[in-house]
């Protein structure tokens, strides 16, 4: 009894392991072939609105639609910020004629399209979506 106790606790374990294994999934950052690698700093003011260029290429950053899981991961882990603030920050700098929010998409495979044919454009997709040919300029919070 006491075996088979012992076996279904390890069961528990290692199915509880591996669902929090699938879920580590994050976004990162993607963009055209032209653009450099940039840091959180960089990420931070582009979707901000505070950078237009980086080192000499502009650039045309894209979201992906308010709701989405990678939007609201995204947001959290390179803005320190939910939707909400999000939101709100825009909001004013739109109302005191500081710039507009980034263009938003619908999915990962639209990011891709964009970035990919547009120069200087910068975007995020979730990391299972990166494929051969897609420049990616960050990860996580490196």
């Amino acid at each position: 009894m006491k075996r088979i106790r012992h076996k279904i606790q390890f069961l528990l374990l290692s199915i509880s392991f591996g669902v929090a294994h699938i879920a580590v999934a994050e976004v990162v950052i993607v963009g055209n072939s032209n653009v450099p690698k940039i840091d959180v700093a960089t990420v931070q003011k582009i979707y901000a609105g505070k950078f237009i260029s980086v080192e000499g290429v502009n650039i045309t950053p894209v979201s992906l639609k308010t709701g989405s899981t990678q939007r609201d991961q995204f947001l959290q882990i390179f803005m320190n910020q939910d939707e909400e603030k999000y939101t709100a920050y825009w909001t004013v700098r739109r109302y005191v004629g500081k710039g507009t929010p980034p263009n938003e998409l619908e999915s990962a495979a639209e990011v891709i399209k964009f970035i990919q044919s547009t120069p200087g454009a910068v975007g995020y997709i979730d990391e299972t979506e990166v494929k051969d040919g897609i420049h990616v300029l960050l990860r996580g919070k490196n």
